[in-house]
């Protein structure tokens, strides 16, 4: 094949992601966060060694909550080996299972399959910490616990999956290198289902001190992402992934499609100005790579997500490849818009690109743009109007013209050179089920099963469903009580909630979630039945449930057939019938 051969990538699906990052623990709360225009940077806290950045001149950056709390019994891990773990290996196997949780995947159920692993990460600052302390702190898990090959190794090994296992390192584009990848593994069908993205976790005040004294940190502690105001970075952290399957499967097995990865590209710039200095001619080879592998005309591409890290060199080169490649060749009135997470959360360098993707992916389900903060006026060395660029600086609907599907780009570059860009389309419509011809459900009781590994994770899990039905007033009794019994593992630990309406199950979950004590499940023993006798029998027992469920009605006509045969009678025109006498002869009682 030649080299200016170019092969049409087969889509990918994103079914599913997780998030933990400055200001939200999951996608929703991060959408919540990009939607008002909020920004997540702090004064550093206390206990991330406030008091030396300090008189370094570092005073901000964006933070994740409690990074220091982990269950290892969930995981199959000893207390003695978590505590020499590597924040990011328990960050990554959390983020792993919530992913895959928002798939509608049981994690069970891929075990000894093709599923792959591919984790962005460039941070050693647990190691750092380690080895400052005296050899003491050396013991037989640190091998293991610091390596940052076995962040992905971890996932792997836990649930059972015999796909590649790979921590990505290429700088800051490592996790967005990690997602094309796993896009690639996919499309060669090495892997068929793939969980990818990235972590990143300043516990050591030496990554601060080390851009600082680079010059890449802002020293008013934002990113002026393509503003006047352009002065270098603010440091974000935390973690986030997305489980992958090609388009074509996931539409077979039914999974919820969020968006589609319709191509995706790297390259490295081969030599710029500097090791460092990103080179615009490299950035728009990559982006046309990445459209014609996509099939995609860059003209109809709506949105870009920006690398956008709020540099004096970066921003104009990542703007003038942008121009060149999607802005030009638009009309005069159709910039291209373009904005960046990073003035939300920060750099979260190692973790950046699968902060973007993720951000995309929320504004392609939502149909929403949201702002790109910290701008006012453009960098001088960006002229926008020129460029055919246009940076998105309030909350706007996502409405493309004539009926076109929303398209985006998301762009990461690593500090040696090595860039990274992928295609997004919004996902297919999924046909509702009155469409679709499914049969409606009667109102009646619904129940809903919870568990956990212990009763404290039972109730916790109560409290958060709680909260989640609470706040969504649009879902479904039925459908929550489907994805639980159907799409959720099940422990040791079990309850069930069971109510007529939204407002009974509701205070069964507080009722749950405040202390009721559970019952654990028997891993294992004999089967037993249990016959009501007579005296259980009742005229229109059941009727309910065959009209509201075709199953239940399609086994009940099974069972009535074959006793049928045997007997002077219809079974069931006698218990839906009129006739008590009947039903109360001990041939149809029994």
């Amino acid at each position: 094949m030649s080299e200016n051969s170019v092969v049409r990538d087969e889509p990918i699906a994103v079914i599913g992601m997780a998030c933990r990052i400055p200001g939200a623990s999951t996608p929703d709360e991060f959408w919540q966060l990009l939607r008002n225009g909020e920004s997540a940077i702090t004064e550093i806290p206390d206990d991330r060694y406030a008091a030396q950045l300090r008189d370094a001149g570092i005073r901000r950056g964006g933070f994740v909550r409690e990074v220091d709390t982990f269950d290892p019994e969930f995981f199959g891990i000893s207390p003695r080996e978590a505590l020499a773990m590597d924040p990011q290996q328990r960050l990554v196997l959390e983020l792993c299972w919530e992913a895959l949780e928002s798939a509608g995947v049981v994690p069970a159920r891929l075990r000894d399959s093709r599923t792959g692993v591919f984790v962005g990460a460039i941070a050693d600052d647990y190691a750092t910490l380690t080895h400052q302390r005296d050899r003491s702190a050396i013991t037989q898990h640190t091998l293991t616990g610091l390596n940052r090959g076995l962040i992905a190794n971890r996932v792997s090994y836990a649930l059972g999956l015999r796909g590649p296992s790979v921590a990505v390192d290429t700088g800051q584009s490592s996790s967005l290198a990690a997602v094309h990848l796993a896009c690639e593994s996919l499309r060669r069908g090495d892997t068929g289902t793939a969980l990818a993205g990235g972590v990143q976790l300043n516990v050591a005040p030496d990554g601060f001190l080390a851009a600082a004294r680079f010059g890449a940190l802002s020293p008013d502690g934002d990113c002026f992402t393509f503003d006047a105001r352009a002065n270098g970075y603010v440091r974000g952290e935390g973690g986030g992934l997305v489980v992958l399957k090609r388009l074509s499967d996931a539409l077979c097995d039914g999974d919820p499609v969020l968006c589609v990865i319709r191509g995706s590209e790297a390259n490295n710039d081969g030599g710029g100005d500097s090791l460092t200095t990103p080179a615009a001619e490299g950035q728009a080879a990559l982006l046309r790579a990445a459209y014609e592998r996509a099939g995609v005309e860059p003209s109809q591409v709506q949105y870009v997500e920006l690398h956008g890290t709020g540099t004096k060199v970066g921003d104009p080169v990542e703007a003038r490849a942008l121009g060149e490649v999607l802005g030009t060749g638009r009309p005069a009135g159709s910039p291209l818009l373009v904005g960046s997470a990073k003035t939300n959360v920060g750099h979260l360098e190692g973790a950046a690109g699968i902060t973007g993707l993720i951000k995309t992916v929320l504004a392609l389900v939502h149909g929403e743009l949201p702002a790109s903060l910290n701008h006012e006026s453009p960098h001088p060395a960006i002229p926008l109007a020129d460029l055919n660029l246009r940076v998105q600086t309030g909350l706007g609907e996502w409405t493309p013209d004539e009926d076109a599907p929303r398209r985006a780009g998301v762009s990461s570059f690593g500090m040696g050179g090595t860039n990274v860009h992928v295609v997004l389309e919004q996902g297919p419509v999924a046909e509702s089920a009155e469409a679709g011809g499914q049969p409606s459900v009667a109102a009646g009781v619904v129940p809903w099963v919870l568990s956990g590994r212990g009763g404290a994770a039972l109730r916790g899990q109560a409290e958060r469903l709680r909260a989640f039905v609470a706040a969504r007033p649009e879902l479904s009794p039925v459908d929550v009580g489907y994805s639980l019994a159907l799409s959720r593992s099940a422990f040791s630990h079990r309850a069930t909630v069971v109510g007529a309406d939204r407002e009974e199950l509701l205070q069964s979950l507080e009722d749950l979630a405040s202390g009721v004590v559970p019952g654990a499940a028997i891993s294992s023993g004999p089967t037993a039945f249990l016959f009501a006798g007579q005296g259980a029998q009742r005229l229109g027992m059941g009727r309910e449930l065959y009209e509201a469920f075709p199953v239940f009605a399609s086994v009940f006509d099974e069972v009535c057939g074959g006793l049928d045969r045997h007997l002077d009678g219809s079974v069931r025109g006698v218990v839906f019938g009129g006739d008590a006498g009947a039903l109360d002869r001990t041939v149809f009682t029994q």
